[in-house]
């Protein structure tokens, strides 16, 4: 007699050997009180075991970051970093280290909207990118409610000048540099008056926002945009650490030290102004 299979079950298999009767009383079906024999391993469903694990996994951590354990940064401060070339609606080719506009302004939304969130750090070190992807990011950053500061390193160039002023207090690096130049086209370019009226009116807008939110006159602003014999293949120049404070565009000379100081002090400012009901 060859072996039959009873499916009584969709989740069991029920072997019945030769010469063995059938016992109703081992179907799960009918018997109300079977228990079965077979202990499945059952999924963790504790996030913070699993948190945990994946924490201690230290040749992961060796491998991805060149540590063994990675120290956990405080709640109340989020940290956004804006590398490489800001990517706006043009996709980059695969070899470019890119931020995608698309990644940064959910957080910002959603950081605006998490309570236990009290401060936002931006640390900057970008060649530039899309003029409209930079002044989106900028703009969402200085309408933030909640205290945010940006530090500039290796690098603040193009539209990064505008994400750099937006912040409520800003540092840049000793040796960090932020080149300002015209903005220019990729693409075609329809040789008409409207087009250099459109170049002229984004112009503008650039030349205005950081204006706005730095001490830097806009007559200044364009001399230093237009300037020419600094660059050798371009027009603009070219500011290092202390010359962009000495030019009212960023606050302060500093690093990661002096940018955690600070935004812990604008929250502790802002609490304080919240206790005696001022906004």
């Amino acid at each position: 007699m060859n072996d039959k299979f009873f499916i009584k079950d969709p989740t069991e298999i029920l072997t019945c050997k030769p010469n063995i009767n059938y016992n109703p009383n081992t179907n799960p079906n009918s018997n109300p009180n079977f228990k079965s024999n077979v202990n499945l391993p059952m999924p963790n469903t504790n996030p913070k075991k699993q948190k945990k694990k994946i924490k201690g996994n230290k040749s992961n951590n060796l491998k991805e970051f060149g540590e063994i354990e990675i120290p956990d940064a405080p709640n109340n401060v989020h940290c956004i970093t804006i590398v490489g070339q800001i990517e706006g609606h043009m996709v980059m080719p695969p070899q470019n280290k890119t931020t995608k506009y698309e990644h940064i302004i959910p957080q910002l939304v959603a950081l605006e909207q998490n309570p236990s969130i009290e401060g936002v750090l931006i640390v900057l070190n970008t060649v530039g990118g899309d003029v409209e992807a930079g002044l989106a990011i900028a703009e969402m950053l200085t309408s933030m409610s909640k205290p945010t500061v940006s530090l500039v390193l290796g690098g603040g160039h193009s539209i990064g000048v505008p994400i750099a002023v937006a912040s409520d207090y800003s540092f840049i690096a000793e040796t960090a540099t932020m080149t300002i130049h015209p903005i220019r086209l990729t693409g075609l370019v329809i040789g008409v008056p409207q087009t250099y009226e459109y170049l002229d009116k984004m112009q503008e807008r650039v030349v205005g926002f950081v204006c706005k939110h730095s001490s830097i006159r806009p007559e200044r602003f364009r001399e230093l945009m237009f300037r020419t014999g600094e660059l050798a293949r371009d027009i603009g120049t070219i500011l290092v650490g202390k010359d962009a404070v000495d030019e009212g565009l960023i606050n302060e000379v500093g690093g990661i030290g002096q940018a955690v100081m600070k935004i812990n002090e604008l929250i502790q400012n802002r609490t304080l102004m919240n206790l005696m009901g001022g906004h």
